[in-house]
């Protein structure tokens, strides 16, 4: 956490000159909202209680991936010939942590806050708080309050926080959630990852990889839940190879540290006692609005966020809430792009002289938000999607066709490592012709992932598709495949 330093001379009894626009929470998508504001020729302040730059950059998607390269780097390798052989050796530690403590420029905002101050938004350091419409309370680090005020819009983009389970001994047992394990500076010897979502894959890869002996628990069927069965499947047999251990269809039920530098004991649902070193709890996200004064507006304080497409909070005229807050699609891209529509939406309204245009793939609609979110899975393998699964499309009522090819059998995929692993699915309309989702998984799928969503986004038929000629010899000549495939 930085050293807070408040812009505003403001006070309680003297509040601050009306802004347009007051942005809580200056992560990524805080960011775009304010310059979107700032672009549109509107006042803009930003409110921030923590680094700028947010939970994205220095403890979830920039230190994550930072960790994850060299992981995947190295499994790509020894699957080249000729280059295998030298890449056997372990990875070295302290060059990834330090290069993952690069990456978060040493929880350091100097530069992000550069860029904020660069686009013309004023910063105000310390936590904000709704009292009353259009109206926040700062308290900054030394106590001290002042109020901004909003002529347009106020937008909450707080994200979310790791929610850990009310455990009997979970105080005592410090467990880390996502936080610590991307910041961690030592590399525990028995790991223990509660949870089979992004989080945990991701991180049970990072800290196998770097030399734990990590234990996977989940209390469901398998890993990755909300993509298709078969990403967590191939994931799985990846990590249980590298020597981690994975136990489905179990629950923790209490945890127990009796010295606090000691090892931790997990207590299961069905008897069972495990010895770690360390336990990360991937369990989920709660809102950060518990402490945002949202009953001074009529609100439920802790709750999410309900908006429409604009992002404009159900019942109000001039509260946004923009990102994972509104738990539309928790996911930093999604929020980015949530942010570009609110900012446009916002400045629309101010202005009045341009029209607002909320229908479907409107420029002030996040329609993406339901039809064509994508995300990539850093782990190895690789697993990325876009739309809707095979499951999800049947649930919507659609009448689909799930066409699905093995990426192994693709020239590009021999090409790029021997024993290539891998499946593609796309899923298709059947009515429209259309693709709703498609998922890949393997080794270097991640950067084929925007083709996909351009083409489920786009609602490009497939007859056109048909002419959309795969460069050979690579991986994207899957399309190919698939489409012939649909086609028999």
């Amino acid at each position: 956490m930085t050293d807070a330093v408040d812009v505003s001379p403001s006070s309680p009894s003297s509040p601050s000159s009306p802004y347009d626009v007051v942005v809580i929470g200056a992560g990524p998508v805080g960011e775009n909202v304010a310059d979107r504001a700032r672009a549109a020729g509107l006042t803009t302040a930003v409110v921030e209680s923590e680094l700028i730059g947010g939970e994205c950059s220095y403890w979830a998607c920039m230190p994550s991936k930072a960790l994850l390269r060299p992981v995947v780097a190295r499994a790509d390798a020894r699957r080249v010939p000729g280059l295998s052989g030298a890449v056997q050796g372990p990875l070295d530690v302290q060059a990834v942590l330090a290069h993952r403590d690069e990456m978060t420029s040493g929880w350091k905002d100097d530069g992000q806050v550069d860029w904020l101050e660069g686009v013309g938004a004023d910063i105000h350091r310390g936590t904000g708080r709704l009292t009353g419409p259009r109206e926040v309370t700062v308290t900054a680090p030394d106590g001290s309050e002042h109020r901004l005020t909003a002529r347009h819009a106020v937008a909450v983009c707080t994200g979310t926080r790791a929610v850990v389970p009310d455990l009997p001994g979970i105080a005592e047992a410090r467990p880390w959630t996502s936080r610590e394990a991307t910041s961690a500076k030592e590399v525990p010897g028995r790991f223990v990852v509660v949870g089979g979502g992004v989080v945990g894959v991701e991180m049970a890869t990072v800290w196998q990889a770097l030399g734990s002996e990590v234990t996977l628990l989940i209390r469901g069927e398998g890993l990755l839940p909300k993509m298709e069965p078969f990403a967590g499947e191939l994931v799985a047999e990846a990590l249980a190879e590298a020597g981690a251990t994975i136990r489905t269809g179990v629950s923790v039920t209490a945890v127990e540290r009796p010295a606090p530098d000691g090892p931790v004991t997990v207590v299961l649902d069905d008897g069972g006692r495990i010895e770690a070193d360390q336990i990360l709890f991937a369990t989920g996200r709660a809102p950060r609005t518990d402490d945002l004064g949202l009953e001074t507006v009529g609100l439920k304080p802790g709750s999410w966020l309900t908006v429409d497409d604009s992002c404009r909070v159900e019942g109000t005229d001039w509260l946004y809430a923009v990102g994972d807050v509104n738990h539309r699609a928790l996911l930093t891209h999604q929020g980015k792009y949530q942010a570009r529509i609110a900012g446009a939406a916002i400045a629309a309204r101010a202005q009045q002289d341009t029209p607002l245009d909320t229908t479907p793939w409107g420029p002030h609609a996040a329609t993406a938000d339901h039809a064509a979110v994508p995300q990539v899975v850093f782990t190895d393998p690789e697993a990325a999607s876009v739309g809707l699964t095979l499951a999800e499309a049947e649930r919507a009522g659609h009448r689909v066709r799930a066409v699905d090819y093995d990426l192994a059998s693709v020239a590009g995929s021999g090409l790029y490592a021997d024993g290539y692993r891998g499946r593609a699915r796309m899923i298709v309309d059947l009515d429209r012709e259309i693709l709703l989702g498609v998922t890949f998984v393997g080794p270097g799928i991640g950067e084929l992932l925007h083709s996909a969503t351009v083409a489920v986004a786009g609602e490009v038929p497939i007859a056109r598709l048909w002419h959309a000629v795969p460069a050979y010899p690579t991986i994207s000549e899957v399309w190919l495949r698939l489409l012939e495939a649909y086609r028999g």
